[in-house]
């Protein structure tokens, strides 16, 4: 029986994990905590920790984690760079998996947008648009980022080559920018589109999600996974073997 400290128990993804694990009957949410609470005094009796709680959050209980050589899985986004580098910092120490989404059909649109962006020249342009809900507090989504960082990568492109949303006269769009956009509304759980517009043709990746619980599924699975590897810096991607396809 896989035991786990969840970190942010009370939030929207605390809740959906809490009741995926219920339903797991390899694993158990052996510690659940929130504000307020110190996972200190829980953390020896856990396997893993999954953390689904707030930014400022995430570097104290990582230090924690490797304090007690305790795996993590991270799914808080909006750290700052240097909530970031303090993070990663214990990789060195622990196993982490982290990640801007858990959704196993997230992970599929991830490896299927560096395939594409690596075969789609830049004469296609590139535009991704994301939805959340209207209570989301950050922007763009760890997913967005994720799938920016993925594009960027396969294009040889950097930061300077990304717009973040368009106002104005901006003149015509620049060979080689990546477009990043951001959608708040309602109760839309999250949706995500890697755009290739080319002269002729438009290739469009897609994924909708409907229910949170898709992504506490594969959270759960993350830190089965975890568990027993050595110490560094794991994605979905690692998770899922993409890798080696």
């Amino acid at each position: 029986m896989l035991k786990i400290l969840l970190n942010g128990a009370k939030g929207r993804m605390g809740s959906a994990i809490s009741a995926a694990a219920e339903s797991d009957p390899g694993c158990e949410i052996a510690a659940a905590c929130d504000i307020g609470d110190n996972p200190a005094g829980s953390i020896s009796k856990c396997d893993v920790a999954v953390d689904f709680s707030f930014r400022d959050s995430t570097a104290p209980l990582a230090e924690l984690c490797a304090a007690n050589k305790k795996p993590l899985v991270i799914g808080t986004t909006g750290h700052t760079p240097q909530q970031r580098e303090a993070i990663l910092s214990f990789a060195k120490d622990i196993p982490i998996v982290w990640a801007g989404n858990y959704s196993v059909g997230v992970n599929l649109l991830n490896h299927l947008a560096k395939i594409a962006a690596s075969i789609l020249d830049e004469s296609y342009d590139i535009e991704i648009v994301e939805m959340h809900h209207r209570l989301k507090k950050d922007a763009p989504s760890g997913t967005a980022q994720k799938l920016k960082e993925i594009v960027m990568a396969a294009r040889g492109a950097g930061e300077s080559d990304v717009v973040y949303g368009r106002s104005g006269l901006t003149g015509e769009r620049p060979r080689g920018e990546i477009g990043v956009h951001s959608l708040r509304g309602g109760g839309v759980v999250g949706d995500h589109s890697v755009i290739f517009a080319g002269d002729g043709e438009l290739v469009e990746l897609r994924h909708r999600a409907a229910d949170r619980k898709v992504f506490s599924f594969g959270a759960i699975r993350a830190a089965k996974w975890v568990v027993g590897k050595p110490a560094g810096l794991y994605g979905m991607e690692d998770v899922l073997n993409f890798n080696n396809m």
